[in-house]
Protein backbone atom coordinates (compact mmCIF):
# COMPACT_ATOMS: atom_id res chain seq x y z
CA UNK A 1 0.00 0.00 0.00
CA UNK A 2 1.29 3.46 -0.85
CA UNK A 3 2.19 5.96 1.84
CA UNK A 4 -0.47 8.31 0.53
CA UNK A 5 -3.14 5.61 0.92
CA UNK A 6 -1.94 4.69 4.44
CA UNK A 7 -2.18 8.34 5.47
CA UNK A 8 -5.69 8.61 4.00
CA UNK A 9 -6.84 5.50 5.86
CA UNK A 10 -5.40 6.63 9.19
CA UNK A 11 -7.01 10.06 8.87
CA UNK A 12 -10.37 8.54 7.89
CA UNK A 13 -10.37 6.21 10.90
CA UNK A 14 -9.22 8.81 13.42
CA UNK A 15 -11.12 11.92 12.29
CA UNK A 16 -14.10 10.72 10.17
CA UNK A 17 -13.71 13.76 7.91
CA UNK A 18 -16.38 15.40 5.82
CA UNK A 19 -13.67 16.25 3.29
CA UNK A 20 -10.19 14.85 2.92
CA UNK A 21 -7.46 15.33 0.35
CA UNK A 22 -3.97 13.90 0.72
CA UNK A 23 -1.77 15.32 -2.01
CA UNK A 24 1.67 14.03 -2.93
CA UNK A 25 3.75 17.15 -3.58
CA UNK A 26 7.11 15.39 -3.83
CA UNK A 27 7.56 16.27 -7.50
CA UNK A 28 7.44 19.98 -6.64
CA UNK A 29 10.63 19.58 -4.61
CA UNK A 30 12.84 18.00 -7.27
CA UNK A 31 16.31 19.51 -7.30
CA UNK A 32 16.09 21.02 -3.82
CA UNK A 33 18.83 18.60 -2.86
CA UNK A 34 21.25 17.07 -5.37
CA UNK A 35 20.16 13.47 -4.68
CA UNK A 36 16.41 14.18 -4.75
CA UNK A 37 14.67 13.76 -8.10
CA UNK A 38 11.12 14.46 -6.89
CA UNK A 39 10.06 10.83 -7.02
CA UNK A 40 8.51 8.84 -4.25
CA UNK A 41 6.35 10.02 -1.40
CA UNK A 42 8.42 12.39 0.70
CA UNK A 43 6.28 15.55 0.75
CA UNK A 44 2.56 15.38 1.51
CA UNK A 45 -0.19 17.95 2.01
CA UNK A 46 -3.27 17.09 4.08
CA UNK A 47 -6.46 19.05 3.63
CA UNK A 48 -9.11 17.89 6.07
CA UNK A 49 -12.47 19.07 7.42
CA UNK A 50 -13.67 17.21 10.49
CA UNK A 51 -16.07 17.89 13.34
CA UNK A 52 -13.36 16.51 15.65
CA UNK A 53 -11.57 19.85 15.17
CA UNK A 54 -14.51 21.91 16.46
CA UNK A 55 -13.32 23.95 19.42
CA UNK A 56 -9.68 22.93 18.96
CA UNK A 57 -6.97 25.50 18.42
CA UNK A 58 -4.96 25.47 15.22
CA UNK A 59 -1.94 24.15 17.15
CA UNK A 60 -3.99 21.35 18.74
CA UNK A 61 -5.30 20.29 15.32
CA UNK A 62 -1.79 20.14 13.90
CA UNK A 63 -0.54 18.19 16.92
CA UNK A 64 -3.36 15.66 16.62
CA UNK A 65 -2.51 15.00 12.97
CA UNK A 66 1.25 14.97 13.54
CA UNK A 67 0.85 12.55 16.48
CA UNK A 68 -1.27 10.23 14.35
CA UNK A 69 1.23 10.29 11.49
CA UNK A 70 4.38 10.10 13.64
CA UNK A 71 5.23 6.58 12.40
CA UNK A 72 5.19 7.83 8.79
CA UNK A 73 7.35 10.84 9.70
CA UNK A 74 9.78 8.59 11.57
CA UNK A 75 9.92 6.24 8.58
CA UNK A 76 11.02 8.90 6.10
CA UNK A 77 8.14 11.25 5.30
CA UNK A 78 10.17 14.44 5.01
CA UNK A 79 7.50 17.15 4.94
CA UNK A 80 3.86 17.29 5.98
CA UNK A 81 1.77 20.38 5.26
CA UNK A 82 -1.49 20.38 7.21
CA UNK A 83 -4.63 22.41 6.47
CA UNK A 84 -7.24 21.36 9.05
CA UNK A 85 -10.68 22.91 9.50
CA UNK A 86 -13.90 22.27 11.37
CA UNK A 87 -17.19 22.18 9.43
CA UNK A 88 -18.35 25.65 8.48
CA UNK A 89 -14.91 27.22 8.69
CA UNK A 90 -13.51 28.89 5.62
CA UNK A 91 -10.85 27.01 3.68
CA UNK A 92 -8.62 28.19 0.85
CA UNK A 93 -9.29 25.02 -1.13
Amino acid sequence: MSLQRRIEEKLMQAFHPERLMVINESDQHAGHQPEFDGGGETHMRVRIVSSVFTGMSRVARHRAINDLLKPELDAGLHALAVEPAAPGEATRW
